[in-house]
């Protein structure tokens, strides 16, 4: 059986991804340089829904599962706002920036996704949706102060509105584990309802 490692996600404009890297940077310059791995700009995405091994014969129902959720949803517009850490700062295991999105369209976004990949074989996520975008991850070997030392960084670090991204369209994408990393193809994108 062929298996896709598949996603779905908000992809992000050049834009917001220059100020993920300006982020990454000050950050950088604070931390011992081997204590996070930090995650290529290009190849980070606002995730709604992570599918993981795919059959390839399942795409056109996921495809068509998709366009019905972008149908059932409207455009709008989120800030980049806020920094923290998964778990939490004590012991940080992601550093991520957090987005803002005041109407609701997101979570309706996300909910929709949700409710419509279910029937094929995709279980509801149990927990609540937090709206993240992964800066990078605290490497295995980053010593205990190392650690904590990323966790105080995130957590003084006042990250106000960083930018605003209309978001029109939501993308089925695959992802290709490789040495050098992830490289990622969108299989399909389509428009949310109101464009």
């Amino acid at each position: 059986m062929n298996l896709l490692r598949t996603f779905i996600a908000i992809e992000l404009s050049e834009s917001i991804k220059d100020h993920l890297l300006d982020l990454q940077e000050q950050l950088r310059a604070q931390l011992s340089p081997r204590s996070v791995r930090w995650v290529a700009p290009e190849g980070i995405h606002l995730t709604l829904k992570f599918l993981g091994d795919t059959p390839a014969e399942q795409i056109p129902a996921v495809r068509d599962a998709l366009a019905r959720a972008a149908g059932e949803s409207r455009p709008f517009t989120c800030t980049v706002r806020g920094m923290g850490c998964f778990p939490n700062s004590r012991r940080p295991r992601v550093v991520w920036v957090g987005l803002e999105e005041a109407t609701g369209h997101l979570a309706a976004l996300q909910k929709a996704v949700e409710a419509q990949v279910a029937p094929l074989g995709f279980p509801t996520e149990n927990h609540p949706f937090q709206p993240h975008l992964t800066l990078g991850r605290v490497q295995r070997y980053a010593s205990p102060s190392e650690v904590r030392e990323i966790g105080q960084v995130v957590a003084a670090g006042l990250v106000g509105a960083v930018a605003e991204m209309r978001v029109t369209r939501v993308s089925l994408i695959k992802s290709d584990l490789r040495p050098s990393g992830a490289v990622y193809t969108t299989l399909s994108s389509p428009k949310l309802g109101g464009e």
